[in-house]
């Protein structure tokens, strides 16, 4: 299996990129399932490059310099069957490209808590979150979310809002998931909203965390 990551970043350039870049790169060796590919630009977002792999990792921020062609490849990919994996900012992308925004699942809303916080796992069964347990404690930049509709997606994790000062929040509804998945056309989908500190890509759990979207994505579970 092929997989490519894209870290590009339009605006706030996260530290924990080059973390995410070699981990990954890493765990694709080390477990001999896929070989990596990495980019801090968007070149390599081309129909004709993107045949050549299974699956793309976004962790991108902002609205990137890509051209109408582009846009369509990345569409064109996913719903033709490959898949794609979202982490932390991903969802930061592309506020002018609903599509992506309906691919991806939502967009970023704001990130009203910094802290440790209690996750509860709503599908201990999926691949990606079996290994979680049915909550568990992790610090991290927890992200909200607008655009997004729990009926339209396969929440994975949620914020436990008795964990945090609930009056922070910024969603009506109380319902701050931190992972789904879904399909779109034909191919899969699977966002992590875990990711921001850097100290968390040396975490086990959480590189197999990652591993488990990736093989779910590329459907070698």
């Amino acid at each position: 299996m092929r997989v490519l990551m894209s870290r590009h970043s339009e605006g706030w350039e996260h530290s924990y990129l080059p973390h995410a870049e070699v981990a990954i790169k890493r765990m694709g060796k080390d477990s001999g399932l896929y070989e990596t590919v990495t980019t801090a630009r968007s070149t390599l977002i081309r129909a004709e490059e993107l045949a050549g792999y299974d699956v793309l990792i976004f962790a991108t921020t902002g609205e990137l310099p890509w051209n109408d062609d582009q846009k369509k490849a990345l569409l064109d990919f996913v719903r033709g069957g490959k898949g794609f994996v979202g982490i932390h900012n991903a969802v930061d992308t592309f506020y002018q490209w609903a599509e992506y925004g309906e691919m991806v699942g939502g967009y970023f809303k704001g990130h009203p808590w910094t802290q440790e916080v209690t996750i509860n796992v709503e599908d201990t069964q999926h691949p990606a979150t079996a290994m979680l347990g049915e909550s568990f404690r992790v610090f991290d930049e927890v992200y909200t979310m607008k655009s997004w509709d729990r009926s339209k997606s396969h929440v994975l994790m949620s914020l436990d809002n008795a964990s945090v000062d609930l009056s922070k929040g910024n969603r009506e509804d109380n319902d701050y998931a931190m992972g789904w998945w879904h399909e779109y056309g034909e191919g899969r989908v699977i966002y992590t909203a875990l990711g921001h500190p850097d100290e968390l890509w040396d975490e086990p759990w959480f590189l197999e965390h990652i591993l488990a979207c990736i093989k779910w994505a590329g459907r070698l579970v």
